[in-house]
Order: C-alpha cells, then sequence, then structure tokens
C-alpha cells in the first residue's frame, strides 16, 4: 500500500529526544476500505478504490455501488495505484499502521478556498498612496504597454479566484502513528482547513 485517505485535524507541536520542538500537524487516516480493485484486463490498469469516512444519505448509483461489495457506504472515494494489486481483496480494511515512524510522505490536500481576492491580497502587489485624495489604494492601475505589443503581457498577475488548489507537499517525516485513534503526526505543514480531506502516500 502506497497512499490512504483520511482528514486534517490541526497542527500541534511535540518535544524531540534532544529536547527540540518540533512542529507537527495531527492527520486522521483510516480506516479506508477497499471498494473496488481496478484490472488491466478490465479496466486497462492496476488500482484500488479507496472509501474513507461515513455517509447516511447516498443517490441511487452510490448506493448500488456500495450495496454490490457488500461494503459500508464511505464519504470520499479515490482511487491509489498499486504494483501488485493480488495483495487485496475487496471489503479488506487497511490501517493507519501501514506507516512507520521515520517513512518520508507526500500529503495532497486543497488549500483554503479565499474566493475572489485582488491582486494585493492574492499576488502581494504594493498598495498605493494612502493619502487622503489618494484614488488608487488598492486598485489594479494599468496593465497593459505602450504601443508596443500594445496589450497586457500573457501570465500578467490579476485579482481572481484565490485558493482552493490540489497541492501536494513531499518528503514530510512521520514522527509518530497512533494505532489506537487512527492518527499520523507529520512533521510540517500540510495543505487545507481543519477537517479538509486529505491523501497521503509514501515517498518513492
Amino acid at each position: 500500500m502506497i497512499g490512504m485517505l483520511g482528514k486534517k485535524i490541526g497542527m500541534s507541536q511535540i518535544y524531540s529526544e534532544r529536547g527540540d520542538v518540533v512542529p507537527t500537524t495531527i492527520l486522521e487516516i483510516g480506516p479506508c476500505y477497499v471498494v473496488q480493485k481496478k484490472t488491466k484486463e478490465k479496466d486497462g490498469y492496476d488500482a484500488l478504490q479507496l472509501g474513507f469516512g461515513k455517509v447516511k444519505n447516498l443517490n441511487k448509483p452510490m448506493t448500488g455501488h456500495f450495496k454490490k461489495n457488500k461494503i459500508q457506504a464511505c464519504h470520499e472515494l479515490k482511487e491509489i495505484r498499486v504494483s501488485n494489486i493480488t495483495e487485496y481483496n475487496v471489503g479488506q480494511e487497511i490501517k493507519v499502521n501501514v506507516f512507520n515512524p521515520g517513512d518520508k510522505v507526500a500529503v495532497i490536500g486543497y488549500t483554503k478556498g479565499r474566493g475572489f481576492a485582488g491582486g494585493v491580497k492574492r499576488w502581494g502587489w504594493h498598495s498605493g498612496p494612502a493619502s487622503h485624495g489618494s484614488m488608487s489604494h488598492r486598485r489594479i492601475g494599468s496593465v497593459g504597454s505602450t504601443t508596443s505589443p500594445g496589450r497586457p503581457w500573457r501570465g500578467r498577475t490579476l485579482p481572481g479566484q484565490y485558493g482552493n488548489e490540489r497541492v501536494t507537499v513531499k518528503n514530510l517525516k512521520v514522527l509518530k502513528v497512533d494505532d489506537e485513534n487512527n492518527l499520523l503526526f507529520v512533521k510540517g505543514a500540510v495543505p487545507g482547513p481543519k477537517n479538509g480531506m486529505i491523501m497521503v502516500e509514501k515517498s518513492k
């Protein structure tokens, strides 16, 4: 197994053996269930469809999907590529103990969505004069050039959607694994808000 689903609990700190304070993110990982197996013969590739979390209300297609394999309904479904698919069976429960302290992992999540934001907040532009009479405190101003080429350059930083982007943070060190509570402690920060869904993969 090279990856699992979970959610971000929040940040904390723990002490190392030397007494150093280590910034830590606590992740609730699993238990995950193998909902479906994708094979090369049928689907063209080998992968596992993992489910995480509980959900009450489902539409009919998803209800049939879980009922077909006699698995409890899950809130999140993701596909994970595996090297040897024969090691896993539909309905199998996978817990956080697949990770060990010292492992390097990559955490994939979505950053906090901040909606439509101006250039000062989104790109760190310098603001205009703050005195009375100024009409350009945080405005965009001129973005085009003069007669050549006579248009804004491609890739110009502009106001727009900020956040809610898929981000991968690689090479985070696993500091602690709590099997009883399905918790994974990793060094450093991971993307997303509290209770945000994340995916953890072992670094190759």
